[in-house]
């Protein structure tokens, strides 16, 4: 009868309440009234930290309300329609009652709450008011309620007439602190930590999970904020942000159970939830490829920006799922089904790239960082690096876990630091004996060598051979994965290339990990393989080490796409020249290729598929073309390939369909002679 809002996507302070149906049975209107009227009364167990006074007369007039509800009798329908409306407007202030006692009694959003309690205290003036002028037009006497009853509305309409819902004085004097607070740390001045203390006390956030909740919130309402047109909210929320974090790195010395679920944006329910979903509802309907940025349109259908856009510049008006005409191209983001994916790459070890338009937003975003957000991440960066320098093992891990949360996805926060001066001592932390310690440092460099100034900081401390100890000899996988990881970054660097495949021991130590290691760490080790091919002098070096064979032999057993994605991307790379081609085809690869191409669904895997086949039929022709040729599987790939029209994939799938086909009907006619394709030699017997 009545609609649920999806509260997954709905916004702190928003109260998208759904009015009853007009159509709506009397008795069925009374029942959900009541039972949404006990729902609220149940706020009564929840610990309010803010507003607890308004939160308190509030639920006080809901249950005065609902001893009246409980009095009318069932199934009445004589005066059912002069009541209905009047009691639809009740429920639909319910709703916003429930709204509004949820917000105020979540684990996350304290600080936020506390910061507009002037907002949330009108809300509940509002609604009081509200409730008022519904009870007034009650026609209580055709609704057979008793006296008493009616005299128990006339004592809720007065009270909500005369209850002031105001600012509680406890909440605005600590409202006053974190002012005062945000106004040292725009001025460059370290905040007293019993003052911090006084505000999370206040608060109820006593745990360093509980404060990175606060973290996680306030980052996902400056996503949605950013998003806005106004933005109106961004500046507060950011200096919350930074007030947040500063308080999270220096006034919890210990990580509680929580900290290892959060640190990768997860949870158990996340997790479980993740499992069950399909892989192919992350897919574009266009590309099919999983979505970076998914949108949804008029039909109601979601496919990923880059490619309903180019859809509709091509002149269409129709959703290309269904073919129905749309009313309107206006796209709406899907951020439940983002997060979903954000989640599914991070669960899998998979970095999630975000689109143009959002790193466009991301610089907007950075834009609108506040002064007290900026002026925290300084002094934190110099207080975590005093403490590596310094600390005790405890200290030094909890701030190598606090900096590998800082420099996970902001560049600014990685700018400060490389200030402060945290690579050595990171360096330093990698060798530790303390297991939880050398992942988290290893981590981190992770992160900071995604930035250029970073890499020549961390090889001219010595870092790349630390980081090679790792590799090879890391307490644990995730340390030895995230070496691996960092090593490519650092192959970006020709001079760093040229170091790495000179060494003996890089290849090696990469190709056991890839023998030997997880999902994230094969890909990590795929990827810096990857890196070091683009050195034409380290081609040699990989597949003497034995790397040809091992990826062939993995390709057959890999089932996710990103890691057939950079098997084949390595493979293509090495048969562009003849000993990388002989190598991969006396390794058997050419059936487990076509395999690939017919039964994968990713593009990208399918356009290295076709450009390994075609570079193993120029620098390998007689070994390649008559296997090829012979097998039937292999021209429906190519030519669903073809139909695409310009990609680069269907250019070198008609030149390779080319070659097939000239060697099939010089075999048929029985003259076998050399084949020219593009001025290179094929020689195909």
């Amino acid at each position: 009868m009545i609609n649920k809002s999806n509260e997954f996507i709905r916004r702190i302070l928003n109260f998208p309440a759904i009015r009853p149906s007009e159509t709506v049975c009397f008795s069925s209107l009374v029942a959900s009234l009541i039972q949404l009227g006990q729902t609220i009364c149940e706020y009564k167990s929840r610990t309010f930290y803010t507003n607890k006074k308004n939160v308190r007369n509030s639920i006080r007039l809901i249950e005065d309300i609902l001893i009246v509800l409980k009095e009318i009798p069932n199934g009445v329908s004589t005066f059912a329609n002069s009541s209905i409306v009047s009691l639809s407007e009740i429920h639909f202030i319910f709703q916003k009652f429930n709204f509004l006692l949820d917000d105020c009694s979540r684990e996350d959003s304290r600080i936020w709450i506390l910061a507009n309690s002037e907002d949330v205290s009108c809300q509940f003036q509002m609604l009081a008011r509200a409730v008022a002028v519904a009870l007034d037009v009650l026609p209580l006497k055709e609704m057979d309620v008793s006296v008493e009853g009616q005299e128990v509305v006339e004592f809720v309409r007065n009270q909500a007439v005369k209850l002031k819902f105001e600012v509680e004085m406890d909440d605005g004097r600590m409202q006053v602190n974190v002012l005062k607070i945000l106004d040292r740390l725009e001025n460059e001045v370290i905040p007293e930590s019993r003052d911090l203390k006084r505000v999370l006390d206040y608060l109820g956030i006593t745990r360093w999970s509980a404060c990175n909740r606060e973290v996680k919130f306030l980052d996902n309402e400056m996503l949605l904020e950013g998003n806005t047109e106004e933005k109106r909210d961004m500046g507060i929320l950011s200096s919350l942000m930074g007030f947040m974090i500063y308080c999270r790195g220096t006034l919890f010395e210990v990580l509680d159970n929580g900290a290892g679920r959060q640190i990768n944006g997860g949870s158990t329910n996340a997790d479980q939830v993740i499992r069950f979903l399909n892989l192919d509802d992350f897919r574009c309907p266009i590309t099919l490829e999983i979505m970076s940025d998914p949108v949804t349109i008029a039909s109601g259908h979601t496919y990923d920006r880059a490619s309903i856009l180019k859809w509709f510049r091509a002149g269409n008006s129709t959703c290309p799922k269904t073919g129905e005409r749309l009313t309107s191209i206006d796209l709406v983001p899907n951020f439940a089904l983002k997060v979903l994916i954000k989640q599914y790459y991070s669960a899998n070890g998979i970095p999630f790239v975000e689109t143009g338009r959002r790193n466009r937003d991301a610089g907007r975003f950075v834009g609108s960082s506040s002064v007290a957000n900026e002026q925290a991440m300084k002094l934190l960066a110099s207080f975590l690096v005093g403490r590596l320098v310094g600390g005790t093992m405890e200290q030094q891990n909890k701030a190598a876990f606090e900096i590998r949360l800082l420099t996970k996805t902001s560049i600014f926060n990685r700018s400060c630091l490389v200030e402060a001066g945290v690579i050595p001592p990171l360096l330093n932390l990698v060798t530790s004996r303390d297991s939880s310690c050398q992942e988290n440092s290893m981590a981190t460099l992770l992160n900071l060598s995604k930035n250029s100034k970073c890499k020549s900081t961390i090889v001219g401390n010595g870092g790349l051979f630390l980081i090679l100890d790792v590799l090879k000899e890391g307490l644990k996988m995730e340390a030895r994965q995230h070496a691996a990881g960092t090593l490519f970054y650092l192959t970006s660097v020709e001079e760093y290339r040229k170091m790495m495949g000179e060494n003996p021991e890089f290849i090696p130590s990469l190709l056991e990990l890839l023998r030997n290691g997880t999902d994230r760490g094969k890909k990590n080790a795929l990827v810096t393989i990857f890196g070091l091919l683009m050195r034409p002098e380290n081609h040699w070096r990989v597949i003497a080490a034995g790397l040809v064979p091992l990826v062939v032999n993995l390709l057959k057993s890999f089932e996710r796409e990103d890691l057939i994605t950079d098997s084949l991307a390595v493979l293509t790379t090495l048969s562009e020249r003849l000993d990388g081609a002989m190598a991969v085809l006396y390794a058997g690869a050419l059936p487990i290729i076509v395999n690939v191409l017919s039964s994968c669904n990713s593009r990208a895997s399918k356009e290295y598929c076709v450009s390994l086949l075609l570079a193993l039929c120029i620098n390998g022709g007689a070994d390649a073309v008559p296997v090829l040729v012979k097998n039937s599987s292999l021209m429906g790939p190519l030519y669903s390939l073809l139909a695409e029209g310009n990609s680069k994939a269907s250019k070198k799938a008609s030149t390779l369909i080319r070659i097939l086909h000239e060697y099939n009907e010089k075999t048929s006619s029985g003259l076998i002679t050399p084949v020219f394709i593009e001025d290179q030699f094929i020689n195909v017997w």
